[in-house]
């Protein structure tokens, strides 16, 4: 009997071990990465210039509402150029300016620091990288977070830049942050002159733009009400507001 027993016991203990093992063998769906790499399209003539200027441009300023697609396109611009091997890696900034609100001191790293401010552009990556390249990435300095604040002296080559919300930076920022450029490089700057969260004599976007259009190599992509992206009534209230 009692061999008859732990010849049971040890039958089940090897069934028990391979159901274990098939379960594990074969991962969940839902534990894999998900990315959603595709070919963005544009959908209005607005957009269609300035995927065609981020392109051929080293240059590239687009003006335009919320809503119109300038930093989604931007963002998917710089993911291709990465994984073509045109730049060796992304450098991301945008100005730590709150929308009229004051969230006072936020613990953590710079990344952490500065994550509520970026988080237009991680929604981005997200979308084109998926979460877990995004995080090695990051790791590795792939895609790297330069705050407007730290970008004084640098020469970014090799990279492309993509300049956020720069409605929000002075004339003196913004001029600092242009001569960043480097060789083999692309810069895009992205913003809205009417959304500023400084007083409108201060925001230096709009004089940037109106001084450097027309210059070769730069391209100032004025988008419109008309190639807004989101919800249609975006469009009809921007039009009142």
């Amino acid at each position: 009997m009692a061999k008859r027993a732990a010849r049971r016991t040890k039958l089940h203990a090897i069934d028990s071990a391979r159901i274990h093992s098939l379960v594990f063998d074969h991962a969940p769906a839902n534990d894999r990465d998900q990315s959603y790499i595709r070919k963005v399209r544009p959908r209005s003539e607005n957009q269609r210039a300035l995927m065609e200027a981020i392109e051929t441009k080293p240059l590239t300023v687009a003006l335009g509402p919320a809503g119109t697609g300038k930093t989604y396109l931007a963002i998917s611009a710089a993911v291709e150029a990465l994984e073509s091997g045109t730049v060796a890696r992304i450098v991301l900034s945008r100005p730590a300016v709150e929308a009229g609100e004051n969230l006072g001191f936020l613990p953590g790293d710079m990344r952490e620091k500065l994550d509520p401010y970026l988080r237009p552009l991680w929604d981005a990556l997200n979308d084109r990288l998926g979460a877990k390249q995004l995080r090695q990435h990051l790791d590795d300095g792939t895609i790297e977070i330069a705050p407007v604040a730290f970008m004084r002296g640098r020469t970014l080559n090799n990279a492309f830049v993509l300049i956020d919300e720069a409605q929000n930076c002075t004339y003196g920022q913004l001029k600092m942050l242009l001569t960043r450029l480097g060789w083999h490089s692309t810069m895009v700057m992205t913003g809205d002159p009417d959304q500023t969260d400084l007083l409108p004599e201060l925001s230096g976007l709009a004089t940037i733009g109106t001084k450097l259009e027309g210059m070769d190599d730069v391209a100032v992509v004025r988008l419109t009400q008309g190639d807004v992206v989101r919800h249609p009534l975006v469009g009809r209230m921007l039009s009142v507001l």
